[in-house]
């Protein structure tokens, strides 16, 4: 199966914004280290510029900056985290090829009418660095790669999770319902004290108070919030309300757009959640299209352009009369799919990568498609049936899975982090 990414789209859009940002870092005579993160140095320029990104972005989205040593030791904090997650990627020898890394450019240009091309030349024409902010994005893929690598490995579902929750009245309701959130998090340290509890606690009821008052959320979140999108105005985008802890899917159930919650209590901390707009709440037909394909990647004794060459030849064979299940068991580098004569059973919208569901799409029913690439190599497709499909049993029970799943991560994730800073050699010093 060739699954897409789309779960990157909601953590790099703010970091992407954050990574174009015209600016001008003016030469320094002197800099010097503010921080030591195991092996790893940050620099006070690196922390000058960042602050400053950061600044501009606050600003443009019109929200009312911290104070400035506020603000600066929230950019340290997620610099060195940063630092952290890119250091777990060098030692698991992860990396993010240029292929990847185009295909999300190009898919952010999309998003905004162009070309890769024209929002290339967009984006010097108003005087910013397109290499940088390439490099930029890069580094925040593999930072979602690590946390994909490194915290679903630490999630179990059990049979039983997901029979309660498929048993739950609300299960179809909530599979659909959507919440565009905002969240401010006062963070616990591991194994708090009863004194940091309260402590937390009574941070957490003044932000409260402030809110109540008429306090700009996304202005508390950037300085009252040890969430790691604190700098974003706490900003989670689009969420399931089953992906949620159920506590604090509980709290929001009731909130109208425009709403807040009061805090609540989770592992990590006091959350204060923010309804900023909501969606859905209805089961939705699915189209489906049933697809077999044959996969062929460049090796060690096949080129690229020979690989190319092989999948229009092999298209040649289908439309002589081969059987395609034939030729896919024999070709086919999906070893998946490759030993079931190509077939991919029922495929549906974000399940796979956007080039593979574009020529899904606008293949017809019985037709071959012309040979196409992706980053995982040459596709031919079959498309040879199609319909409109009401939620089956087997389809509730993948998408509890993967809500539970999603549920688990966004509460691991937190914890991953704090583990990570925690058995971190980190020094501080003097960022002012």
């Amino acid at each position: 199966m060739i699954i897409s990414n789309k779960w990157l789209t909601r953590s790099l859009l703010p970091l992407l914004l954050t990574a174009l940002l015209p600016f001008q870092l003016q030469a320094q005579q002197l800099d010097r280290i503010v921080a030591v993160v195991n092996e790893d140095i940050i620099m006070k320029s690196e922390l000058d510029l960042r602050t400053q990104l950061i600044t501009e972005q606050i600003q443009g989205q019109g929200v009312q900056l911290p104070p400035s040593d506020i603000l600066r030791q929230q950019v340290l904090d997620r610099l060195i985290i940063d630092s952290l997650q890119l250091q777990v990627a060098e030692n698991q020898g992860l990396r993010i090829s240029d292929r990847q890394l185009n295909e999300t450019l190009e898919a952010i240009a999309a998003q905004n009418g162009m070309s890769l091309a024209q929002f290339r030349e967009a984006l010097i024409a108003e005087g910013q660095d397109y290499a940088q902010a390439r490099e930029q994005i890069r580094r925040e893929l593999l930072v979602n790669q690590v946390q994909q690598n490194n915290v679903y490995r630490r999630i179990q579902v059990s049979e039983q999770e997901i029979r309660n929750f498929l048993g739950s009245d609300a299960a179809r309701q909530q599979a659909q319902a959507e919440f565009l959130l905002s969240n401010i998090l006062i963070a616990l340290p591991s194994q708090a004290s009863p004194e940091a509890i309260q402590a937390a606690e009574r941070r957490a009821q003044e932000v409260f108070e402030l809110l109540v008052g008429g306090a700009e959320f996304a202005d508390l979140a950037v300085s009252a919030s040890n969430a790691p999108n604190a700098l974003e105005g706490g900003n989670l985008g689009w969420r399931k309300q089953n992906e949620l802890p159920e506590n604090l899917a509980a709290a929001i159930a009731t909130l109208q757009p425009g709403e807040f919650s009061r805090p609540i209590r989770t592992p990590g901390g006091f959350h204060l959640l923010y309804v900023r707009d909501r969606r859905g709440g209805d089961v939705t037909l699915v189209e489906q299209t049933l697809v077999s394909h044959i996969l062929l990647t460049p090796n060690e004794i096949r080129s690229a352009q020979q690989t190319r060459n092989l999948a229009y030849d092999l298209l040649q064979r289908i439309r002589d009369g081969q059987p395609f299940e034939n030729l896919a068991r024999r070709y086919s580098d999906d070893p998946g799919s490759g030993s079931q004569g190509g077939n991919l059973d029922w495929a549906q919208e974000g399940q796979m990568v956007p080039e593979f569901e574009q020529v899904m799409i606008n293949t017809p029913v019985g037709e071959y498609s012309e040979p196409f690439e992706s980053r995982f190599g040459w596709h031919i497709l079959w498309v040879r049936d199609r319909r409109t499909q009401d939620m089956s049993n087997e389809m509730m029970e993948n998408m509890a899975r993967n809500t539970i799943s999603q549920r688990k991560f966004n509460e691991e994730l937190d914890n991953w982090l704090r583990e990570l800073r925690s058995q971190a050699y980190v020094e501080i010093r003097n960022p002012g």
